[in-house]
């Protein structure tokens, strides 16, 4: 099981297996043992005492199973996550997504061109690092555009030590030095809109065609959307990739610590502020207004930053509700078997 990543330390019972989750079907799971591939399904406690889905298993899960027959297995518990990647799920106020469980690496993948957003870039680094993810910056598609110096500056102005590479995965060019940062073992997820080229990237790394590829529209650059669900694969190299679909959402779960971590720099200026409990106003004394005023701080990037934390503190209020729901729904049906063991308990009689 080592070539799947890092082993967890918790112990596996005698007539038990550890696996690992590489995809997710409809109510289905391929997991990956020691003995080779199982099409598992959850068994009927883990059903039960799931509260959200968030609690299911998900892509880069380790879970113990048992062995139902040759080839199947039934999932009896999910082990703790060392990371988890989540988002509010697209479409939904209340409900958490998870994307991937116990990555390692993120590769936040915008293409130059007509998808270039430094804004969405920091949503994306903000929900990478409250994942505990480490994240790495790709910008993909080089040849499309003739002068990458002012993007590229761009992303220098945000990324505050985040490494980020400009590649092109046709040509080859720059992906050497991604290369280089990439460990075996290490469980990669790449994260970006449809038609960025993560296909063609996931290709490229490789060294192999893995993953379908789409044709790039000549109206907007864009590739075709080519990836329809999550993904676990091992490349030869030793590479654990996980290939997402394109987003056209990535609604902020949780974030107060990935937020800090993205804009340190307001985290900075804001802990020079004259009183503590400095809203960033008309207060005397705010740093950040005065960086505002001469300029040292972009009213583009506060505004994202306003952004940004009003949503977090939108989906923290909406989490205690969805909280609220479920635990009500759990005793429900908590009631309801009681009541149907008590009728066949009478019966009998």
């Amino acid at each position: 099981m080592n070539e799947w990543g890092k082993l967890p330390t918790d112990e596996v019972g005698t007539n038990e297996q550890l696996g690992r989750v590489t995809a997710v079907f409809q109510k289905q799971y391929r997991v990956m043992t020691a003995d080779g591939e199982t099409l598992s399904e959850l068994s009927g406690k883990m059903r039960f005492e799931a509260l959200t889905k968030a609690e299911l298993p998900a892509v880069g899960d380790w879970v113990i199973q048992s062995e139902r027959e040759v080839g199947k297995g039934r999932i009896e518990r999910i082990l703790p996550r060392t990371s988890q990647f989540s988002r509010k799920a697209a479409g939904t106020e209340i409900e958490e997504q998870i994307i991937c469980a116990n990555v390692d690496v993120a590769l936040l993948v915008m293409a130059f061109g007509h998808d270039f957003n430094v804004r969405r870039l920091e949503r994306y680094l903000t929900v990478t690092w409250e994942a505990g993810v480490k994240p790495l910056i790709v910008l993909t598609k080089k040849s499309l555009i003739d002068n990458v110096d002012k993007p590229l500056s761009e992303v220098e102005e945000i990324v505050f030590g985040t490494p980020y590479f400009a590649v092109d995965s046709l040509t080859g060019e720059g992906l050497d030095a991604l290369k280089d940062v990439l460990q075996p073992r290490e469980t990669i997820v790449l994260v970006g809109s449809s038609g960025v080229g993560k296909s063609t990237l996931v290709n490229a790394l490789a060294g192999e065609q893995l993953m379908e590829t789409g044709g790039v529209r000549e109206d907007d650059e864009r590739g075709r959307h080519t990836t329809t669900h999550r993904e676990l694969k091992r490349l030869a190299n030793g590479l654990l990739l996980v290939d997402t679909p394109g987003m056209r959402e990535l609604g902020l779960w949780d974030g107060s610590e990935g937020l800090a971590s993205t804009f340190s720099d307001i985290e900075m200026l804001a802990k020079s502020c004259r009183f503590r409990d400095c809203q960033h106003g008309k207060e005397p004394g705010c740093v950040v207004q005065a960086a505002l005023a001469e300029g040292e701080l972009a009213q583009e990037r506060w505004d994202s930053f306003l952004k940004l934390k009003r949503e977090i503190a939108y989906a923290e209020r909406k989490q205690n509700i969805a909280l609220q729901v479920a635990e009500k729904e759990k005793w429900k049906k908590v009631h309801k078997q009681a009541q149907a063991r008590t009728k066949l308990k009478y019966q009998k009689r």
